[in-house]
């Protein structure tokens, strides 16, 4: 792309001598500084403007044909457009520094929505990932949460109907409402039931059709300390999995299969625990639908359950960095939904803390 401008116009002298003098070159100058105009600073686009008006007065001279009529006018075509290139410069720039305002802003509302939670708590090693299927997109309607509470380690994962600010503004009622409830519901039904009536409370608010269809699935779980047990609410959400650290891989399946949440109204029912071991080394999966129905070329769906079974991590940044690059491998890089995956590990007896390097950057 840097060469392509004095390309232009070396091809449009070499074009023009190498031709009769009733051929001219006169539109390759003209679109030099054009070229120039998106891609490079406002300098370089003068410079390359300039370029183009003396190599075509140059030419003209070289010809004899420099106080013909018809040269007079290429020169005045190369001049105007090379304004106007340094007009489009301009426009650009600005066209970018307000985008590039906006991703700044966008990445601050995530940070604020959805923090990344810290890498150890509660004595359990955890990891985080949201992966946007619109490339430059930061926010969405996945989300994830981790709290440490007097009941032990509690976590929810999330999707949110919708796309857009009203998802957003969703997800910031769901982790709010499970952050506070997480501290003061001694269950975790409770807490899926503050969920539920907070979300029906956002629905009042709201105006046509989110009015009456909006919801949330979500599964959430706690990890007691020092028990060795993970309890699970399912609410219409993707069942987590369970990695063994000897590579075998558990469904955590609801018992009974629930609504999400914000449809407490078209059914009403106890939501009901499910517990399951959780072994020292054990890493517990959670994630949005957004790996599930992952496709390939042929249209199947990404599964998993299968891709993960008989594999060993060293630990959760592990497995969701091969999980992100097996998906995106998958798909082709193609991802049509959003994607929220959240790893919990509990360390096993005498494993070392992990320890990540940074690299220096000057």
């Amino acid at each position: 792309m840097r060469a392509l401008p004095p390309l232009v116009i070396v091809g449009g002298i070499v074009f023009d001598l190498s031709t009769p003098a009733s051929y001219t070159a006169s539109p390759m100058f003209a679109a030099a500084p054009l070229i120039a105009a998106p891609f490079f600073s406002m300098l370089t686009t003068l410079l390359t403007g300039i370029a183009a008006v003396l190599a075509s007065i140059g030419l003209h001279v070289y010809n004899d044909t420099v106080n013909d009529i018809p040269a007079l006018t290429e020169t005045l075509t190369v001049v105007t457009v090379s304004a106007l290139a340094l007009l489009i410069n301009r426009v650009v720039r600005r066209s970018g520094e307000r985008l590039a305002s906006a991703r700044v802003i966008a990445e601050t509302a995530q940070k604020a929505v959805l923090p990344t939670p810290a890498e150890r708590i509660g004595g359990l090693q955890v990891a985080a990932r949201y992966e946007a299927a619109q490339a430059d997109a930061f926010i969405g309607g996945d989300l994830f949460a981790v709290q440490d509470t007097p009941f032990g380690v509690r976590l929810v994962v999330g999707d949110v109907r919708g796309k857009g600010l009203d998802a957003v503004e969703a997800v910031a009622v769901v982790i709010g409402a499970f952050r506070e409830a997480a501290e003061q519901e001694s269950s975790l039904e409770g807490v899926a039931q503050r969920l539920e009536r907070a979300l029906a409370r956002e629905g009042t608010r709201r105006d046509g059709l989110d009015a009456f269809e909006g919801f949330t699935t979500a599964v959430l779980a706690e990890i007691p300390r020092g028990e060795g047990r993970v309890r699970v609410v399912n609410r219409g959400h993707p069942e987590p999995l369970l990695l063994h650290a000897d590579g075998g891989l558990a469904h955590l399946e609801p018992t009974e299969p629930a609504l999400p949440l914000g449809m407490g109204e078209l059914a009403a029912w106890p939501d009901r625990a499910d517990e399951a071991p959780y072994p020292p080394g054990a890493t517990l999966l959670l994630y949005t639908d957004g790996l599930s129905e992952a496709r390939d070329a042929s249209g199947a769906f990404y599964e998993p359950a299968e891709r993960l079974a008989g594999r060993i991590f060293p630990g959760p940044e592990e497995l969701l960095d091969a999980l992100v690059d097996d998906v995106r491998r998958y798909t082709g890089g193609g991802s049509t939904d959003d994607m929220a995956l959240l790893a919990v590990s509990r360390p096993g007896a005498g494993q070392p803390e992990r320890r990540r390097t940074m690299p220096v950057v000057p």
